[in-house]
């Protein structure tokens, strides 16, 4: 199989393992998993196995690939404007802005899809 064709499937691959991304939290766990699924890929393009050591970010240089986590953060920051962009009476708007009454469990709370943009929000003023 050639290079291009390789490179396509690629793309296809990366397209499936994107889709539904916009509103789940990713934790650290399914990150690495995503991470790896796709150095796998990006290892078998040019014909690089683990035994010969490359970093990842050598192997993304010479694919020309970003970083599928990134990718997904990316997506999901856009996703996020559109919906602060959408009217009050759309349902996505609504599903952001509500609030549940009552008292949650015990124990630690679930992470939640607009707390991880709110947490990156306060790490990066802290860095500059």
């Amino acid at each position: 199989m050639n290079k291009e064709t390789k490179l396509r499937i690629h793309i296809t691959a990366k397209a499936a393992l994107k889709f539904g991304s916009e509103v789940c939290v990713l934790k650290k766990r399914e990150e690495q998993r995503l991470e790896a699924a796709q150095m796998k890929f990006l290892r078998h393009l040019p014909g690089i196995t683990k035994l010969d050591k490359e970093k990842n970010q050598c192997i993304r240089e010479k694919t020309g690939a970003e970083n599928i986590v990134k990718e997904i953060k990316q997506y999901q920051e856009k996703w996020l404007q559109h919906i602060q962009r959408m009217d009050t009476n759309r349902i996505p708007k609504q599903a952001l802005q509500y609030k549940p009454k009552g008292r949650r469990h015990t124990g630690r709370p679930r992470k939640r899809w607009r707390d991880q943009f709110h947490f990156e929000d306060t790490r990066n003023r802290n860095q500059t």
